[in-house]
């Protein structure tokens, strides 16, 4: 399962080991201040990250209580709102940096609470690893499934008590966030929509990651919109018919959850093509993927 990560996050960043740095969560709270994007972050890619203004929202990072834990989210919304459908926004392996706080705000102006909670915490500080083999090793194989998805209903709770409707609750994310978009349709009842951005769905099981999606085919309880490109070298087409197949099967077995769900494949794009702040940014993909998300969340939630 390690290998397979390393993979895909090689991918997302287009770049072998120990050449790129990641995002730092710094750039969120600079975000929070008005500082803005850190172009020294990205110098080749500054020019494509999608900016969204925080006019008419309230911004900015909160704190969530996880059973005495205080876990840290950028949290976006429409200003002076209440009983708005909540959006949890699920990060990359690099955590709650610039990119996945503009994220928020995009759905904050299509009228959502939508919130991104730093999963990875407890575990370790993404933006203090360089190396991706390191981060994976030390942080990210460490966060077991069974905790994202306590911290993510803890999100949820927050969110009803601070203007949001956990009655009309989405979930969305991208590259390890995918994953979990999937884990998470299956382990809540209460979620109406997911949308994954080429999130794995197998590999192989440990005790931190004892099923993939593939496995949780006949358990979903909420249809999820995957969006994949075709040019992914961490997430072969081969990968995603298994996870169709998956589905079809349950559907068979009556999940309408399962049978609701739907794929789009972007044949050009590599892996991480709304990754705005990368070279792997495809800007048709991923601008039809957003719109494919609201639509799909308008329907559902």
């Amino acid at each position: 399962m390690q290998h397979n990560l390393i993979q895909d996050t090689q991918a997302l960043l287009n770049a072998r080991e120990g050449e790129a740095s990641a995002p730092t969560r710094r750039l969120a709270l600079q975000t929070a201040l008005g500082i803005g994007y850190a172009a020294s972050a990205f110098p080749l890619m500054a020019q494509t990250a999608v900016k969204t203004s925080s006019e008419g929202l309230q911004d900015g990072e909160v704190t969530i209580d996880v059973n005495g834990f205080k876990m840290p989210a950028y949290r976006s919304m429409p200003a002076g709102k209440t009983n708005l459908p909540v959006v949890l926004v699920i990060s990359e392996i690099f955590g709650v940096h610039e990119y996945i706080a503009d994220v928020t705000r995009r759905f904050a102006k299509a009228g959502y609470l939508a919130i991104a909670p730093e999963l990875f915490v407890r575990q370790g500080d993404p933006s203090a690893y360089g190396e991706i083999a390191k981060l994976q090793a030390e942080v990210i194989s460490k966060v077991p499934d069974a905790q994202v998805m306590a911290d993510l209903d803890a999100t949820l709770q927050w969110a009803a008590h601070n203007g949001g409707n956990a009655n009309r609750a989405a979930i969305t994310g991208f590259c390890w966030g995918g994953r979990i978009t999937w884990l998470y349709a299956a382990h809540n009842p209460k979620l109406k929509a997911g949308v994954a951005w080429y999130g794995r769905v197998e590999g192989q099981t440990n005790a931190n990651n004892p099923k993939h999606p593939v496995d949780l085919a006949a358990t979903l309880k909420a249809p999820v919109l995957g969006l994949y490109g075709g040019q992914d070298t961490g997430i072969p087409v081969t990968s995603v018919n298994a996870m169709k197949e998956a589905l079809a099967q349950a559907a068979t077995k009556g999940n309408s959850a399962a049978k609701a769900c739907e794929f789009v494949l972007y044949p050009d794009a590599p892996h991480a093509f709304h990754a705005d702040y990368r070279s792997s940014y495809r800007a048709g993909p991923a601008t039809d993927g957003f719109s494919r998300a609201l639509d799909w969340f308008k329907q559902r939630v």
